[in-house]
């Protein structure tokens, strides 16, 4: 007699299941962010453009273009500062995931790392929309915004969504359980910017400030960034992809097992 049992005819797999739950959370974020805010696609373009006006401003003051080896100032400075908004954005996105979709885990199939994971890659289409909009319009006025090396630009860029997925995991679940963490993070977000080299080049700094600096992972893909777009660009010293890609893959690594080792607590909040 055979005792095994087949699966209930028409059931789904787990993926299946899981690709659901993904489509469904990514058109909901997708409609809330996209409609329900009339201001949200002006702020994620102002935004940029603002920091643009501004640095430009400053630059007339200390020629920061001229710091800049064998790059234009604004294509320069508009790479690193759409790269760093992608991990930022990511970061913080990704710690008011699982509060905003709390009901949603009433769903045994919903589980707190899904919103996560749905905010960041929703966030990453977004903001590549942006930053393609950007070289085109730069193209248009004439600045020197087409890559030199696009492969390298795309592979770059990819680091840095993947950067900024690591760091929504990690303190998504930092700041839900501890809301304090977020306040913190949140306040550091300004800093941050300022130590990963958006705004000038972190080579005119002395060589033992820079060598802390350079543990912050996000200016080792900002440099690579910028090199696809000028062939000719001097990197900062001690600029290293392998650095990089260990602390991505470490935190990636992090944030996937605090969400397993909390997930009860999280679902609980």
């Amino acid at each position: 007699m055979n005792n095994t049992h087949s699966a209930p005819k028409g059931a789904r797999s787990s993926w299946q299941v899981t690709r659901s739950v993904w489509y469904a959370m990514f058109m909901r974020e997708a409609i809330s962010r996209t409609m329900s805010d009339r201001m949200g696609w002006f702020w994620m373009i102002f935004e940029p453009v603002a920091f643009i006006a501004i640095m430009v401003g400053i630059r007339s003051f200390i020629r920061g273009d001229k710091l800049i080896a064998n790059a234009e100032f604004i294509p320069w400075m508009v790479a690193g500062m759409m790269g760093f908004f992608l991990v930022r954005e990511g970061m913080l996105r990704g710690m008011g995931a699982i509060d905003a979709n709390s009901a949603l885990f009433a769903y045994r199939q919903v589980q707190p790392v899904d919103p996560v994971l749905v905010r960041n890659f929703l966030e990453g289409m977004l903001r590549t929309f942006v930053f393609l909009l950007f070289i085109v319009g730069g193209l248009l006025l004439g600045m020197d915004m087409y890559p030199d090396n696009a492969i390298r630009v795309v592979a770059a860029w990819l680091s840095l969504w993947s950067l900024g997925i690591g760091l929504g995991l990690v303190t998504s679940v930092l700041a839900t359980m501890i809301p304090e963490i977020g306040r913190i993070i949140r306040m550091l977000s300004l800093p941050l910017l300022i130590i990963s080299g958006v705004m000038f080049p972190l080579n005119q700094l002395p060589h033992w400030l820079l060598e802390y600096l350079m543990l912050n992972p996000i200016p080792h893909a900002l440099e690579t960034l910028r090199l696809g777009f000028f062939e000719n660009y001097k990197i900062i010293h001690g600029t290293s992809m392998t650095y990089f890609w260990l602390v991505t893959l470490s935190l990636n690594a992090l944030g996937l097992i605090m969400h397993l080792r909390f997930v009860d607590r999280l679902k609980a909040k």
